[in-house]
């Protein structure tokens, strides 16, 4: 009698945790329109500890991996930054993912759309892209980076005003 009750409680725990799993992925939903490249286990990969740190010409991010020009005065108001990334070999274009920590929601924060076109080498980057950004609440965001339709780096920044 002791072990079904040990069993029907490992099988409680089991459908409890499961339960528990699913309504966490039911929190964020990836919005129409957004590539279909773009996974949801990919948010689930952010180091929110991995913070941006200052490289060189103001380019706040990842060492030897990418960076921005104009995220060292973060503002909800449209601004203008130019993405840099390292270690490529001619990609094409550049997809930018936002992702809000604390209402777990994705948003296009580029102002003309998911993706650019990126450019060739530029203050020693392997290529580079300028845009218009629009970040639309402050707070912990993770800029999620893809190219040639595969996560490339990701960008952790706190943006409050």
């Amino acid at each position: 009698m002791k072990r079904f009750s040990v069993f029907l409680f490992l099988i409680g725990i089991s459908l409890l945790m499961g339960c528990t799993s699913k309504e966490t992925e039911k929190d964020m939903k990836l919005p129409e329109g957004i590539p279909d490249f773009v996974q949801e286990s990919d948010v689930k990969g952010i180091d929110w500890d991995k913070k941006a740190v200052t490289l060189k010409n103001n380019i706040i991010g990842n060492k030897n991996k990418s960076g921005v020009i104009g995220a060292d005065m973060p503002s909800l108001s449209p601004q203008k930054w130019m993405w840099h990334l390292w270690g490529i070999e001619s990609p094409k274009n550049l997809t930018v993912v936002g992702y809000h920590k604390e209402t777990k929601t994705v948003h296009q924060i580029l102002t003309t759309g998911w993706t650019i076109e990126l450019g060739g080498p530029n203050n020693g980057a392997d290529a580079h892209a300028p845009s218009n950004v629009k970040i639309p609440k402050p707070g912990e965001w993770a800029i999620l980076l893809y190219t040639d339709k595969k996560l490339f780096d990701i960008l952790v920044y706190e943006i409050n005003e």
